[in-house]
């Protein structure tokens, strides 16, 4: 996969501008589906993939419609162009401070994506190729797994343009990620780290080659898809409620819930499988 391979033309023709489910054209976006994965990619190259108005409400849409697209298990999620997302487009900087109510729209339209993509039963996987910075690192965090590029380079925008470094989720994520010490440097000064770096903290799970990355998210989707479909879903939730979890006896509850759950529709099928050394073939799978 060449870079000139992910421009916006070509994102377009091998893509489409199909909304989520057929629901709607989508023009910062381009969505393709192999099976059960479904390939999200963000295609304003010209602007770096920065985050404009439009491109904030589609990823929106995009991202709510998926809790009911049971036809989609994994997303991946990816960037058309030389950079993954400059962040929020600056063209939208009046907006944003002419007052404080139009201010806490938009604010909060742009936090609803990180929450969003928590929120729904998908896991996600993000290739970050380039810059990802502001809203765009905000992203990458937002997402289960993170595979880098060698050239990614990463940081905490808003800190240099008279902001605080917490925003759209960063401070939550970035600190359970790599620890307090390294996300307050990172969020405090606003300094680039480069994938070297990131994969040295945890902040991705590896970097490889811009041309492995598509194989490198393949594998793993496939992978992924080889669970159950509710033991894929409750293992995103059960990750995410974990994180929180006030005791270590309040984790393992959950944990015994979603295992009784998927006992009965699941796990003879997956049993016989793992005995006859084949694929198992789960109810309501793709």
């Amino acid at each position: 996969m060449q870079k000139k391979a992910l421009t916006g033309r070509t994102a377009r023709k091998a893509a489409g501008r199909q909304g989520a489910g057929g629901q709607r054209p989508y023009r910062s976006l381009a969505l393709h589906r192999r099976g059960g994965v479904e390939w999200l990619t963000l295609d304003r190259p010209r602007q770096l993939n920065a985050i404009d108005p439009v491109m904030a409400d589609e990823l929106l849409d995009y991202f709510g419609r998926l809790s009911v697209r049971d036809e989609v298990r994994v997303v991946v999620m990816r960037a058309a162009g030389r950079h993954f997302c400059a962040g929020i487009d600056l063209a939208t900087a009046d907006a944003l401070s002419a007052n404080v109510p139009d201010g806490l729209r938009i604010q909060r339209q742009m936090s609803q994506i990180v929450l969003r993509m928590r929120r729904c039963p998908q896991p996600i996987v993000a290739l970050v190729h380039g810059a990802a910075c502001g809203a765009g690192f905000a992203l990458v965090l937002a997402a289960d797994v993170r595979y880098a590029a060698p050239d990614a380079r990463i940081n905490v925008a808003m800190a240099r343009i008279g902001l605080t470094g917490c925003d759209m989720g960063i401070s939550y994520f970035l600190t359970r990620s790599v620890g307090g010490s390294n996300a307050a440097e990172l969020m405090m000064s606003g300094r680039f780290i480069d994938a070297e770096r990131a994969l040295r903290i945890g902040l991705v799970s590896d970097v490889v080659a811009f041309d492995a990355l598509e194989a490198k998210a393949d594998a793993l989707s496939g992978e992924m898809i080889g669970m159950s479909p509710l033991g894929l879903r409750l293992t995103k939730e059960g990750i995410a409620l974990a994180a929180d979890a006030p005791s270590l006896e309040a984790a393992i509850a959950l944990e015994d819930r979603g295992q009784v759950l998927c006992f009965g529709p699941y796990m003879q099928e997956g049993v016989a499988a793992f005995r006859a050394k084949r694929a198992a073939r789960y109810a309501g799978a793709q």
